[in-house]
């Protein structure tokens, strides 16, 4: 019996056959691309939907409460219900707003955050784009929503989310030097900037090869988890949402299905990142304990415990956001920067000169 991978890259071939057959060639590309697309869209909502969902179950227990519990059984279908209640709401636009950017804005900061998706491998075989300068591609992408979050505040003509813009600014353009430079080291021991060969190069020894159980590794994966914190807004780094002092930030002048949006970019931004973690210093899809597939003779269900175990790791790091969220206080924007500059940026500057100067012994 085939394995799901295989299945999964014969189902591909098999459709863009039949497109041969019956498109120009010149469109093959295009339908190549839709297929890839077509599995993001389908796996990205859902996933932000439901870790609304979690992040509400984690707070009320942390809270002594139970949580959304009413629609459906334990509360499963609360997010589509809140789906339909953000359609249905009202879509208002402040009269001084630039009423294009303010539209613009929320398109703009989920796009990239769907895009991120593309790179991340879920299992072998399982990666919607496996581009040789995958690691690359996802850095590049993920800043974009920065230049959406301060159209939100620009186009909303309101000081209160002008202010928030700016901090955002300032916050993921400082966060992405020591962010970058936590990753560097990675890309020098594995070889490649591909998503895919950086988890091959931490497989074997019963996940002892894992790039987070050497110095270096765990040091960058420290500084890197940090950074990505900051870069999705999340506590103790919500500096541009703080809500005791400027309202909600940059999204105070939307509401409806705009403001929605808004929040599934931010939680689809949290799964990408902690999923990126787990590709860079925990091995990717690979099992420390080896596949029930392969002890059973199972061939088809190696690729499942694939899935599996990246989906497993992916979600402890976001559970751990949702820790940070709900203990520590919002740090101060003098604290933010000290952190930045004072810290990360050196440390992750001399954990780059020991990586290269192991590299070149």
């Amino acid at each position: 019996m085939e394995s799901i991978d295989q299945v999964f890259v014969l189902l591909k071939k098999m459709i863009l056959r039949v497109g041969e057959a019956i498109l120009p060639p010149s469109l093959i590309p295009l339908l190549s691309i839709l297929i890839s697309v077509t599995a993001i869209v389908l796996i990205a909502p859902v996933i932000m939907m439901y870790l609304t969902w979690l992040e509400r179950k984690v707070i009320a227990r942390m809270q002594n409460r139970i949580g959304p519990n009413r629609v459906g059984k334990f509360g499963l279908l609360q997010p589509l219900a809140d789906g339909i209640k953000m359609l249905i709401k009202e879509d208002i636009v402040p009269l001084p707003a630039d009423r294009f950017v303010h539209f613009l804005a929320p398109v703009a900061v989920v796009v990239p955050s769907l895009l991120l998706f593309a790179v991340l491998p879920f299992g072998r075989n399982m990666t919607a784009a496996n581009l040789d300068i995958g690691l690359l591609f996802f850095l590049a992408v993920s800043s974009i929503g920065t230049l959406a979050i301060f159209m939100g505040g620009w186009g909303s003509r309101n000081k209160f989310s002008l202010l928030g813009a700016m901090r955002a600014l300032a916050q993921m353009v400082s966060y992405e030097v020591p962010l970058i430079l936590s990753v560097v080291p990675v890309v020098m021991i594995a070889g490649s900037l591909s998503t895919v060969k950086i988890v091959e190069a931490q497989g074997g020894w019963g996940g002892l090869k894992w790039f987070v159980f050497t110095p270096w590794g765990l040091v960058g994966f420290i500084i890197f988890f940090i950074g990505s914190v900051a870069e999705v807004n999340r506590t103790p780094f919500d500096i541009p949402e703080g809500e005791s002092e400027i309202v909600a930030g940059f999204h105070t002048e939307y509401s409806g299905m705009k403001f929605a949006i808004f929040f599934l970019a931010e939680y689809a931004n949290m799964f990408a990142v902690s999923a990126i973690v787990v590709v860079l210093f925990f091995g990717g899809y690979l099992s420390p304990i080896g596949y029930l597939g392969n002890t059973l003779g199972l061939l088809w269900l190696i690729p499942v415990e694939q899935l599996l175990w990246f989906t497993f790791k992916g979600v402890a790091f976001v559970l751990v956001q949702m820790w940070l969220r709900w203990t520590l206080p919002r740090l101060r924007v003098d604290q933010l920067m000290a952190i930045c500059w004072k810290y990360l940026i050196p440390i992750a500057f001399v954990n780059l000169l020991i990586v290269g100067l192991i590299t070149l012994i």
